[in-house]
């Protein structure tokens, strides 16, 4: 036990009290001290109750800062102490921890609680309130409290002027901030970055220019000057202006260079990034991930590698940069390499951004072992599975073929988003088992989850697969009339699919001819592949010849439309589009499947022969294939 250490103390000091408080994790650590200052009678001692509100109050532990509210409730909210009524000071301690901390809704009922208690209220106790109130996005009682404030005669406080400029451009009020700005007689640099930075974040860049031109030069500090940078950064034609201020910079920091850096990544301008971080007195992670960052986004991760390699100190945020370029460009297995690679070295820690790559690398690589282990770490190290985690494991199994270990983690997740229902229902919709699928929105219906476009595309997907067109066209109609949500091109396109895939080629045409809005290649492409598929070549001619006509260079309008001609026989028709394809030199794209074998990914292209055991595979081929067409015979004679 907590005490049993501690029994030889002297407790008739508090000095034994202090000590141990500062070693209490739990709540019973707390109870048993509690109980103890019961006993000895030193919960009546004001000095100790005091220290105890002041020093635990502010603590990162949730039992200590519970016990310091207990001791100030029971022992000074009500005192009878003229003087413990007048001063507001262990008043404020608790309403910091509330307005800083948990519960910060717990700030105003306690500013209400002070007012009618006739305690003294200072600006400090304002101030914390309005804090809260910002967090929280109260604009009504935060105009309450701006009320409050000219009654109090602090209307024209500075500080608090300042606190209420934060709270109305937090909440979104921005001409509130500006007019209260605009009554402010003497403003200082808070006042102004405040208001810069207001504008900035709601991409009202020349508010905020003229806000900084008319700001004095000695209230322009770094946060200014890095305020209007990103503030230029963010426009399309920008960099020039917001390098021209940052060479006009008095001082610079971290934040200056690495502000500029990002502008040029952001607009695949490596080579003037490369320039400023060559020149950059002292790079810091953000720095070196930024560069990762800007070169894989450009296809070019040996240059990133390489700045990888360079680093002397690597944290998790570059590494997972790392990782995620190779993943964004194909090589998933080099992310995992990285991977292992910290798990091996020990000395950093895996986080969430880490596991999230990790699971997509795994996904598109189908390694279902690799997921098992990252499955089975999540658990040992008791990361939760309620957020994008979850989400990412859903798909995971999904894509590597294991939905029946997927609807296990969907099952096991009790605070499901709707991002978790939409990786299921898209995990089964690859899966061609549309009913599952139909069915799980009919339970969302049925739970009350509010389902958004992706859940739609996952049901209409999944319909397509599986050929059920009266699931198709009820969700349809549930989007539309329940949810009162308006299709986009995607919905459209499914629907198309699904009429198109369940031979009902007039219908999908009409289907399109009716669309709200224009339809797009994709769409006709896909009643082209039906009209092909079911060998309807009335509808699918025309839709070829308007597909050429919009993308002339795209080869899979002219592979469908001869696929259809070949099925047709028409021999001629299929030599001309040939022809065509040769004449404006376009090639077919081949097509790629790909099978996990003991850990190792084989991937393989039509008729590839670059497989090292090609001849293995090419004479099991044709011995199953002999194998088939005997077995057919024999039915046959049978």
């Amino acid at each position: 036990m907590l005490l049993s250490a501690n029994l030889n103390q002297p407790w008739n000091s508090t000095l034994p009290t202090l000590i141990l408080l500062r070693k209490c994790k739990t709540s019973n650590d707390i109870d048993q001290l509690h109980a103890r200052l019961i006993t000895t009678g030193f919960i009546k001692t004001p000095t100790l109750t005091t220290k105890i509100v002041l020093a635990f109050s502010s603590s990162r532990f949730s039992p200590l800062v519970d016990f310091a509210r207990h001791v100030f409730f029971t022992q000074h909210a009500f005192s009878s102490h003229e003087e413990e009524e007048m001063d507001p000071f262990l008043w404020n301690a608790v309403i910091k921890s509330y307005s800083h901390g948990r519960e910060p809704e717990q700030a105003f009922l306690m500013l209400c609680l002070m007012l009618e208690s006739g305690v003294c209220v200072d600006k400090f106790t304002l101030s914390l309130v309005l804090k809260a109130c910002s967090r929280l996005g109260l604009i009504k009682e935060g105009m309450q409290l701006h009320g409050l404030l000219s009654k109090l005669n602090l209307g024209s406080d500075l500080f608090l002027q300042n606190c209420l400029i934060s709270l109305y451009l937090r909440c979104g009020f921005i001409g509130c901030a500006r007019e209260l700005f605009d009554r402010i007689s003497r403003r200082d640099s808070v006042s102004y970055n405040s208001m810069i930075d207001g504008y900035i974040k709601r991409g009202m860049i020349d508010s905020a220019r003229e806000l900084f031109e008319f700001m004095p030069r000695e209230d322009k500090n770094l946060i200014t000057w890095n305020c209007m940078i990103s503030g230029y950064a963010q426009l399309e034609n920008g960099m020039d202006l917001a390098l021209e201020l940052f060479e006009e910079m008095p001082v610079k920091d971290s934040i200056s260079w690495n502000s500029m850096i990002n502008g040029f990544v952001k607009r695949g301008n490596m080579e003037d990034a490369q320039t400023l971080f060559d020149k950059m007195p002292r790079r810091d992670v953000v720095s070196w991930a930024n560069m990762i960052n800007g070169y894989a986004k450009l296809g070019k991760v040996d240059l990133a590698r390489r700045l990888f390699d360079e680093m002397y100190e690597r944290d998790i945020v570059v590494c997972n940069a790392m990782m995620a370029g190779y993943v964004q460009n194909g090589y998933c297995a080099e992310a995992l390499q990285i991977f292992h690679q910290l798990q091996r070295a020990g000395d950093l820690q895996p986080d969430k951004a880490t596991l999230l790559i990790v699971l997509s690398a795994i996904a598109q690589l189908g390694h279902i072992e690799k997921g098992l282990e990252i499955h089975q770490y999540l658990e040992d190290n008791k990361f939760s599975l309620g957020a994008r985690l979850g989400v990412a494991l859903i798909d995971m199994y999904s894509k590597c073929g294991s939905v029946k270990n997927a609807m296990l983690v969907f099952e096991g997740i009790e605070d499901k988003s709707v991002d978790h229902w939409n990786a299921m229902i898209g995990g089964l919709a690859i899966h061609g088992l549309g009913e599952l699928a139909f069915s799980l929105l009919l339970e969302m219906e049925r739970l009350s989850v509010e389902p958004d476009d992706i859940t739609y595309i996952g049901v209409l997907n999944a319909c397509g697969h599986a050929g059920l067109v009266k699931e198709g066209l009820i969700c349809f109609d549930i989007m539309r009339r329940v949810h009162k949500m308006e299709p986009k091109l995607q919905h459209y396109g499914c629907m198309v699919d699904i009429l198109g895939r369940a031979g009902q080629v007039a219908e999908a045409r009409k289907f399109i001819e009716e669309m709200p809005i224009e339809a797009n290649d994709v769409i006709w492409r896909a009643l082209l592949s039906a009209c092909k598929n079911h060998e309807n070549v009335d509808v699918g001619e025309p839709v070829a010849k308007h597909l050429i006509t919009l993308d002339s260079h795209n080869s899979s309008s002219y592979v469908l439309l001869s696929n259809m001609y070949a099925s047709l026989g028409m021999w001629d028709a299929v030599s001309s589009v040939r022809m065509m394809m040769k004449e404006r030199n376009l090639k077919k794209i081949p097509g790629c499947s790909w099978i996990e074998l003991d850990g190792t990914v084989h991937e393989f292209f039509v008729q590839d022969k670059s497989h090292p055991q090609v001849m293995e595979i090419y004479s099991l081929l044709d011995s199953m294939s002999t194998s088939n067409s005997e077995l057919t015979t024999c039915r046959q004679l049978g």
